[in-house]
């Protein structure tokens, strides 16, 4: 079972609080549109959200996603990648997915998933030869995901092993588009439809 993570943990401080509630040009919380679009190409799906966050977390319940709450999600991305990895010890693997990444076209997330099934250690989307999100991870590397811990999420694990990374070359500009502050929501209204199609999950267990 490869398992979709996505880290909804952050304050969201540079949009000014509450970013992953604010509704994308088709009225879908951005959030939320992330977390569709991951279990969309997974088997099943946890979001990562802080304590506190009770309303985005039963949007994600409802999205069909399990929830899960970190309580160091103030100590950066690490700690909430960690938390996630964690509820989902029993995986074949991980993918990590940003929660302000609402436009990823739902097949390439799949064809990540591909990769990992078919054996690679590391995975990862790349657009115009630059690598996005989301990143696969095969299950060697539980105990390296759950040490982490600081605000540099996987990127030393990522460099670490550069050489076990497989990619996924693809036309899908939306590996790349994330929202940190209100402009970038304003420069990509426009952006690509991220293809969901809706598929039946038994949830994780």
């Amino acid at each position: 079972m490869i398992t979709g993570i996505l880290l909804a943990a952050g304050a969201g401080s540079r949009f000014g609080g509450d970013k992953l509630l604010v509704p994308l040009a088709d009225g879908m919380p951005l959030g939320v549109k992330s977390g569709r679009n991951l279990l969309g190409g997974v088997d099943c799906a946890i979001a990562v959200v802080r304590p506190a966050d009770r309303v985005l977390a039963r949007l994600y319940e409802e999205a069909g996603l399990r929830v899960t709450y970190c309580p160091d999600a103030a100590a950066g991305m690490g700690a909430s990648l960690a938390c996630g990895v964690r509820a989902a010890a029993d995986a074949n693997g991980w993918l990590i997915a940003l929660a302000d990444m609402p436009y990823i076209h739902t097949d390439t997330i799949r064809a990540v998933t591909g990769l990992l099934r078919a054996g690679a250690a590391l995975a990862a989307p790349r657009h115009q030869g630059r690598r996005g999100h989301p990143v696969g991870f095969a299950q060697a590397f539980f105990d390296e995901l759950t040490s982490l811990g600081d605000d540099r999420g996987a990127s030393s694990l990522l460099a670490a092993h550069a050489s076990s990374l497989q990619y996924l070359d693809c036309d899908d500009p939306g590996i790349l588009i994330d929202i940190d502050n209100r402009s970038d929501l304003a420069n990509n209204l426009h952006a690509p439809a991220s293809g969901f199609r809706a598929q039946s999950h038994a949830g994780c267990p």
